[in-house]
């Protein structure tokens, strides 16, 4: 019998291992046979095809962000508005309610449905107008870091997806709000399309963190962060015309709303997660893209538990946290401080204001991709390490910026002259977007839409107190040089600072903690205990 057993045993291991043997030959003459057909993927694949969503995605977000600006001048009466009956205004209510049941009288109830010439308008003061602009970024705060944990758990695809679908319902039904409900259902409306916009930059992240080789990890990223300039530059003109269309004032948020829907549904249709949620991505594209992230990313359903623990103890990550903060300061500078500062110092005119703000940004998006080829070619050719490639960008994008704002400051105060610095900055402002802007992707692809989140969180916190600074500075006189010169001179400083910081502690290099398991592995060789799951 113990022979009978012993003959029965060596039989099923044989077969084992003949079996093995045979799944082996297989797999290496596939593993052969695939190598031998593209030994590295070149050229257009899936993975351009998502960056180009996402860079539609930004480019209608930013435009939607810019509307409301426009459409507010369109929405309001002006001194000069010579609709307005004086008399009537002189004799009404001192609320703004009152205001604004005078004019819903006036228009009437089928106006307020379907919106036709004449279109209502609103009583609104400086300080409610400025409510309505702020609600947006109230919103876009509160859910930034819980937007990077739904991007990590939901990934992209649904983010992004209801993200624009929110949008576009909020703008469709922002006059109806307006019209009935008034200037707090208007900044509802703002607050919830900033909360759903919160989403965007870490779920692009996190698409980024599974889409995107690193050698071509800033021209792919880059490539997507210009959609913000482009946004702006198309935002202003296309908003302008459609105001003094007969669409009137209406006509720009049903006109955005449509599209941010429509954006939605392309990309629900044509977006995926990663490579291997992918239906027609070929396998030669699919390994080129994990083997160049060290097969550490995830492709499949399985999300991977962020490690906080780690995470927040890497001083890399810090480093980009003030980066960042110094550049959403300036870049706010850039948005409000100096249209303003045109307006109020240098009195040109609203129209050309317009035009003269919407040119700089227009600039850079084209030198945007100059840096995106720049920093891969840097990386990819061996000139300089990652580490020092993505210093090197950042400290593009803020010691000469820095130094257009301070120039900005002291130079006669000419048209051409200004515009000239303006263009030079948002030039080389642009290269910070492949410096700590794409800095997460480095040290953690897995978890580059939660560090983002956290990035972005706190210097959007830190930079919503800009417009403070600068109004507390200009307290005593909005239309003083010597005032508005402090004001560019806070903001070059922390462009120095900040980016002092980050090339002394900032770093490259991926992370261990990418990969759970790795670090799990390496804390037990170091004697650590890990915690039971």
């Amino acid at each position: 019998m113990d022979n009978l057993e012993q003959k029965k045993n060596e039989t099923q291991n044989n077969y084992q291992t003949t079996e093995e043997e045979t799944n082996n030959i297989v797999n290496k003459t596939l593993t052969r046979m695939t190598l031998y057909e593209e030994p590295k993927y070149v050229g257009y694949g899936y993975r351009h095809q998502q960056t180009f969503l996402l860079f539609v995605c930004l480019t209608v977000a930013y435009s939607m962000r810019t509307c409301i600006g426009v459409a507010m001048v369109a929405m309001v009466h002006g001194s000069s508005d010579k609709n307005i009956n004086t008399t009537k205004l002189t004799s009404s209510s001192n609320s703004i309610e009152a205001d604004n049941q005078t004019e819903i009288r006036n228009v009437g109830i089928l106006n307020g449905i379907i919106f036709y010439k004449p279109y209502p308008k609103f009583q609104w003061d400086k300080k409610t107008q400025d409510y309505m602009m702020a609600a947006f970024s109230w919103g876009y705060v509160i859910l930034q870091i819980p937007a990077g944990q739904l991007a990590h758990r939901y990934g992209t695809r649904y983010l992004l997806t209801g993200a624009l679908v929110i949008n576009g319902i909020m703008s469709f039904c922002t006059p109806w709000a307006a019209y009935y409900g008034g200037w707090v259902f208007v900044v509802v409306l703002r607050m919830v399309q900033g909360l759903s916009q919160s989403c965007l930059i870490p779920g692009m992240h996190t698409a980024f963190g599974k889409w995107v080789p690193l050698e071509e990890r800033g021209r792919l990223s880059a490539f997507a962060y210009g959609g913000q300039p482009l946004g702006i530059v198309l935002g202003l003109p296309i908003t302008g015309y459609i105001a003094a269309s007969p669409l009137g004032w209406p006509g720009i948020f049903r006109f955005y709303g449509l599209l941010s829907l429509s954006m939605g549904a392309i990309l629900w249709f044509l977006g995926a997660d990663s490579p291997g949620q992918h239906s027609k991505i070929s396998v030669a594209e699919k390994r080129y893209i994990e083997e160049s992230l060290g097969g550490t990313s995830t492709t499949g359903k399985n999300h991977l538990n962020v490690p906080w623990k780690e995470m927040l103890r890497c001083k890399a990550l810090y480093a980009i946290v003030v980066a960042h903060i110094g550049q959403s300061w300036g870049q706010l500078s850039l948005y409000t401080e100096v249209p303003a500062f045109m307006d109020t110092v240098m009195k040109v005119n609203i129209k050309a204001n317009g035009l003269l703000t919407a040119l700089p940004f227009f600039v850079m998006w084209l030198a945007n991709f100059f840096f995106c080829w720049f920093a891969d070619m840097l990386i990819v050719k061996k000139l300089l390490s990652v580490t020092n490639t993505r210093k090197l960008a950042n400290t593009l994008g803020s010691v000469i910026p820095a130094f257009g704002l301070i120039l900005l400051a002291y130079v006669e105060k000419d048209i051409v002259i200004v515009e000239t610095i303006l263009v030079i900055t948002c030039v080389f402002k642009t290269a910070f977007h492949v410096g700590c802007y794409v800095n997460h992707l480095d040290l953690a692809p897995n978890f580059a839409g939660t560090m983002m989140s956290i990035s972005n969180f706190v210097a959007n916190i830190c930079s919503s107190l800009a417009p403070v600074v600068a109004g507390f500075i200009l307290v005593a006189d909005v239309t003083s040089e010597l005032l508005w010169r402090k004001v560019f001179l806070v903001a070059a400083g922390l462009y120095l600072v900040t980016d002092l910081v980050y090339v002394v502690i900032g770093s490259a290099e991926l992370q261990d903690w990418n990969n759970p398991e790795q670090c799990k592995n390496k804390n037990i060789e170091n004697g650590e205990q890990t915690p039971m799951l």
